[in-house]
Parts: structure tokens; C-alpha cells; sequence
């Protein structure tokens, strides 16, 4: 076997790679290699842009054995598992936080397999040989984001600090219907939920679900125009171009939904969602008009009957969000592993994970208790 590092995707054959996706037992639409690819070729995942590709890959001739997607960062922008406060430690001490190694899939806070092995010497190869490259290229550290729970183990025991996170994730156990799903939930929060969508009627807007070729250029560059229009809104870089979702479009469209919301027959609003057997996962949105309510019925309530028409277990609405609590969306545990150079930095930050971990902790107990539903099925705990 022979480790090799690959700076572009386009050199590597798509079809192993994805067969390494879907031997990982937990793959997903980001982790395919036309999803990947299209960041690259985009320029949105790009040197430009502070992501420098270095994918590492195992091979036994010309057979891929296994890969992991690693980058380069010169910033923490794009990665949803924040160390801001690391970084201005290093600065506060005369020392260099950036560059370092992010294994993650960028723009995007799903979790799913980090490490594209089919056995665990095979992962951990993998991980031996990334942190050895972390410390020959003089990166601070190597950080693995949003891996699953098992990665997350294997990687602690290559000496790994683990830390936990939040996200809100909206299960479904077999809804006949949106009412049936409402029923479930106390009355104030049913309520409430009846009133924000009885709004967005009132206002005379209507929605289409586009899947695949059913998605033309024109609702491309619409949809653009609302993402670029609400990034500048509140001034938020704008991760993602119309070249990429142009790219999706063409390559993987059996995995797109675009929600497009419209008044008076002429499209207002829209937002792009990815989907599998497994999930819907909500990424972008953007509206040219506000309304209220009209952010949650694209969203996520367009996106919860989607779900349901169509038997998708689980909805993932991205990263953070109290506010989705309220809506049915209950916490579930999210992972990243983190290795630094600097022995001083790595033992003040096991500490400082040692004590977030508690906080973490004593969080979720605070939002079980208010979990939205009537009374919490094993489906509904996290």
C-alpha cells in the first residue's frame, strides 16, 4: 500500500471514491465526489479562499483503499466548529495559529464519515499518516469536524482531544401528515406554529417543490440572487457561487430539492436543500421580500412535509438555531476531534474541553426539558 496526497479531486476516480462513501456506512450527498469536486472547480474550496486541498489517499495499485477530505486553512471561516478564541490565544502568545489541517467537508455542518475506510486499520492508517502530515508541514494542529461517533473514538485513541457539540434535528417516526406531526406537539407550540403558517397564506404566498431536472438555469440564478441578497443583508461572507450550484445541478441532481416560494406567481423566495434516503438536509435560503414567517415556512415546515410525503426519516436544519426548538426540532450530539502541536496549548485546551464538555452537557438537559412534544418518544430523545 502507498500514500499519496492529491490537491484535486478531478484526479481522483469518482467512482471509487464514492464506493469508499458508501462502504463507510455513513455516507452522504456532501461527502460524494461531484459535490466536493464542484467546491473545487467552483472556486469556492479554493487557495483563493483560504482552503488549500490535500487530500490523502491509500492505494494498492491503481486501487483507492481509502481517503479522507483534508485542507490547508489559513482562517476558520466555513467551518461551523469555532476556535476563534484558540487562535487569538496563539496570537496573544507570539505564536501562529494558522496554517492548519481541517479534515471536513467545507461550508457544511453535517456529520457523517470523515475517515472513507471500510476497516478500522485501514482508518486508522488514515489518521496515523494525517497527523504525521500535520506535524512535518509545521500546521499548529489537525482538527476533524463533524465526524461520526465511531471516528470519533478511533481518533481519541490516536490521541485526540474530543469535543461535543449541539444541533437541532427534526425526527420523523412515521407522520400520516403535517397534522398528525402538529398533534403531537403541546398546544402552545401547535398553536404558534398554526399561527406563522396562517400568515404566510394570508399574504397570498404559495410554494413549489423543484427536484432535479425539474430545476432550470433561471431558478438557479434566482436562487442565487436571494442567497447573495440575504449574505449582504447581514453581512455574511458569501460562501458559495452560482458556478457551484450550476455544477450540482448538472452532476448529482437526484439529490436536490429547491423550495421556491412565490406571491402572485412570481418567485420571492427560495431555499436549497441536498437529500437522501436517510435525510433531508437544509443548506441555503434567501428571500427578496420579507414577510413574516416566511423564513420558517420555507425552511422548515415546506421541508417537514417534504419529509413526510416522502418517508425521509430525519431533517437536518444546519448548525445552531435555539429557535428551531420551538418548531419540533429536537438537540442531538454532535463530534470534532482536535490535535495541536504545541504540548502548553494542547493540555490548556484539554481543560478548557474538559470544562465545555460539562457546560455541553448541562445545555441539553436545559432543552430537554423543553422539548416541544406532548410526551418524548425514544424517536424524540436525543
Amino acid at each position: 500500500m502507498s500514500l499519496r496526497l492529491i490537491e484535486s479531486l478531478a484526479d481522483l476516480p469518482a467512482t471509487q471514491w464514492d464506493a469508499l462513501v458508501v462502504a463507510s456506512g455513513h455516507g452522504n450527498p456532501f461527502l460524494r465526489h461531484a459535490f466536493l469536486n464542484a467546491l473545487q472547480t467552483s472556486g469556492c474550496a479554493s487557495p483563493e479562499t483560504g482552503w488549500q486541498a490535500r487530500f490523502l489517499t491509500l492505494w494498492r495499485d491503481d486501487t483507492l483503499l481509502g481517503t479522507l477530505p483534508l485542507y490547508g486553512k489559513s482562517h476558520s471561516w466555513g467551518e461551523f466548529v469555532f476556535d476563534g478564541a484558540w487562535a487569538e490565544a496563539y496570537q496573544r502568545n507570539g505564536l501562529r495559529y494558522y496554517p492548519k489541517l481541517v479534515c471536513a467537508v467545507p461550508f457544511t455542518p453535517v456529520a457523517g464519515a470523515r475517515l472513507l475506510a471500510p476497516t478500522p486499520e485501514l482508518r486508522g492508517q488514515l489518521m496515523t499518516a494525517a497527523l504525521k502530515l500535520a506535524e512535518d508541514s509545521g500546521a499548529s494542529g489537525l482538527h476533524c469536524l463533524f465526524p461520526t461517533e465511531r471516528e470519533a473514538l478511533e481518533m481519541r485513541d490516536q490521541g485526540m482531544l474530543l469535543r461535543k457539540g449541539v444541533q437541532f434535528h427534526w425526527r420523523n417516526p412515521g407522520y400520516a401528515d403535517f397534522n398528525a406531526y402538529l398533534a403531537a406537539m403541546r398546544h402552545d407550540k401547535r398553536k404558534k406554529i398554526q399561527q406563522e403558517r396562517r400568515r404566510v397564506r394570508e399574504a397570498g404566498i404559495t410554494f413549489q417543490h423543484l427536484r432535479g431536472d425539474a430545476i432550470s438555469d433561471a431558478h438557479w440564478v434566482f436562487f442565487q440572487q436571494c442567497y447573495a441578497r440575504t449574505h449582504a443583508q447581514f453581512n455574511s461572507p458569501q460562501a458559495l457561487n452560482l458556478a457551484f450550484f450550476r455544477q450540482i445541478g448538472a452532476t448529482m441532481p437526484e439529490n436536490l430539492l429547491l423550495i421556491v416560494a412565490l406571491r402572485g406567481g412570481q418567485p420571492i423566495a427560495s431555499a436549497l436543500n441536498l437529500f437522501d434516503e436517510h435525510a433531508l438536509y437544509g443548506r441555503s435560503w434567501g428571500t427578496l421580500e420579507y414577510h413574516p414567517g416566511l423564513h420558517f415556512e420555507t425552511c422548515y415546515y415546506q421541508a417537514i412535509e417534504f419529509c413526510i410525503d416522502h418517508h425521509i426519516p430525519t431533517l437536518e436544519g444546519g448548525a445552531q438555531g435555539e429557535h428551531k426548538l420551538a418548531r419540533g426540532f429536537l438537540p442531538t450530539q454532535t463530534w470534532s476531534a482536535h490535535w495541536l502541536a504545541h504540548p502548553r496549548f494542547f493540555s490548556a485546551v484539554e481543560d478548557y474541553l474538559r470544562r465545555e464538555t460539562h457546560g455541553i452537557d448541562h445545555y441539553v438537559d436545559e432543552l430537554s426539558d423543553s422539548n416541544p412534544f406532548k410526551r418524548p418518544t425514544q424517536d424524540q430523545a436525543i
